[in-house]
């Protein structure tokens, strides 16, 4: 501190002036921080930020995780601001006023007790209710009839997509993609038109997931899973395997497009012209993993 010729009153701390001002300096520049970065930032990543970090949904299925991905986060918001305000409150109310008097002290206190006994299972069964119906709607199954089927194999390390097209007259055959650790798949998709994925593994455990779609299910061996999803979102996604499932787990990615019905067929014609026909059965599918030199 620099001399100023004053002498500093008796009983005077200046500790605690110096530690409020560095308290304000902090928040000035946290302030400042936040709106510089918030003006940075694109239009896109601040509406993700409304969707709490989910991208914008691309399926008809998406919006019921979306809604219970939002209600989540309000919800913890709501707890959170509960807890802080009961921790607040008894730090001021019960404070310890003098240094010879201390706070009374209760052995218990049972109205308290069966309050923060029961509210916890208050917000698991709510918590519950919503999953469950949320899980319902996404694996509810489309109408038969106007459904594109296909078939997902996981392999390690990468993926095979058969399109059970042979009975569509826009198109007449079946037709398949075949992924390899060097080659990327890509999985083509009808805007608007339900789709079936059905999902087998030659291997081990795999995840077949497009973040884009809010969803991901499990490919086991042996153990066949499908369900059913309609692209309301044209473009171009990622798709990858959500779960470690060896030394080349992160290879194991695909493309997603999602084109116009018409481009679609289009697109299945053109694979089973070049000869990208057959049905490729997971069992028996061959591993697509570095070969080994020499």
């Amino acid at each position: 501190m620099l001399w100023t010729g004053r002498r500093p009153r008796e009983g005077c701390d200046v500790a605690p002036n110096r530690t409020r001002f560095a308290r304000r300096a902090v928040a000035a520049v946290a302030a400042v921080g936040g709106a510089l970065a918030l003006s940075g930032c694109s239009q896109a990543t601040l509406e993700q930020w409304t969707r709490w970090g989910l991208p914008e949904a691309a399926t008809d299925r998406a919006p019921f995780i979306g809604n219970l991905w939002n209600g989540a986060w309000i919800a913890s918001m709501v707890i959170g601001v509960l807890v802080w305000g009961l921790i607040g409150y008894a730090i001021i109310r019960f404070r310890r006023r003098s240094h010879d008097e201390a706070p009374k002290q209760t052995q218990y206190h049972l109205p308290m007790e069966i309050l923060y006994t029961l509210v916890p299972f208050l917000i698991i069964g709510v918590l519950f209710f919503f999953t469950v119906q949320a899980q319902n709607g996404v694996l509810a199954k489309a109408a038969d009839g106007d459904v594109h089927e296909i078939d997902v194999i996981g392999q390690k390390w990468s993926w095979t997509f058969n399109y059970r097209e042979a009975d569509n007259p826009a198109i007449g055959s079946d037709a398949h993609t075949v992924g390899t650790i060097e080659t990327i798949p890509t999985l083509y998709l009808p805007l608007n038109k339900p789709v079936r994925f059905n999902l087998e593994s030659a291997d081990v455990i795999h995840s077949f997931w497009v973040p884009d779609f809010y969803f991901k299910l499990d490919v086991i061996p042996g153990h066949p899973n499908s369900f059913d999803v309609t692209p309301t979102k044209e473009g171009e996604f990622l798709g990858k395997c959500a779960e470690l499932c060896g030394t080349y787990h992160a290879q194991m990615v695909f493309h997603v497009k999602v084109l116009p019905e018409a481009e679609y067929e289009a697109q299945i014609k053109q694979l089973a012209a070049s000869g990208q026909t057959g049905d490729l059965v997971a069992p028996s599918f061959p591993s697509t993993g570095p070969k080994k030199e020499g």
